[in-house]
């Protein structure tokens, strides 16, 4: 069983300063590069999905086969229900 020393604690801490920085130096170095790359993909993400926006749209205004909604004319229409009569508002002065 190994005891704690002043010397390995002092290593230890000077392991994670080094790390602190070494990770530090990297992000600054690499972080731009990679956030770059991923605004370009998302950039060319929305202008495909702007081009297959238009080329729908196009589509449809280019098709022959168009189709119309027209209601059907059931023969028992709905009536609505009177709950009360209806009072015209007069403003009082």
């Amino acid at each position: 069983m190994e005891t704690a020393s002043f010397a390995g604690f002092f290593r230890t801490l000077l392991y994670i300063i080094a790390f602190y920085y070494v990770f530090r130096f990297l992000v600054k170095l690499f972080l731009p590069l990679v956030l770059k790359k991923v605004v370009e993909k998302a950039g060319s993400n929305f202008d495909q999905q702007r081009q297959n926006a238009q080329d729908n749209s196009w589509n449809k205004t280019q098709s022959s086969n168009d189709i119309y909604y027209q209601p059907t004319q059931s023969k028992n229409p709905k009536e609505t229900k009177k709950v009360g009569d209806y009072v015209d508002y007069e403003e009082i002065d």
